[in-house]
């Protein structure tokens, strides 16, 4: 292991610590919530739908997925 890298050790099981987890959780609450699905196609374009949107927004994507305990200051 290099000097310069520190390895933070997480618990085994902590979806708040993953970022992703927090995406989905976003999706789920605000671009799937209440939603009722025809089919497997409908499941799948709508969820393209909502992934699409959170996408193109990127001040939304580094607030969800930022941590600041993670932060290296220079």
């Amino acid at each position: 292991m290099p000097d310069n890298i520190t390895l933070v050790p997480l618990p085994s099981y902590a979806p708040e610590l993953n970022p992703i987890e927090n995406v989905w959780e976003y999706l789920r609450g605000n671009k799937l919530a209440i939603t009722v699905f025809d089919d497997y196609h409908d499941i799948v374009e709508k969820s393209c739908n909502a992934w699409t949107f959170f996408a193109n927004d990127p001040q939304r994507i580094k607030s969800i997925t930022t941590r600041s305990w993670a932060t290296v200051n220079p």
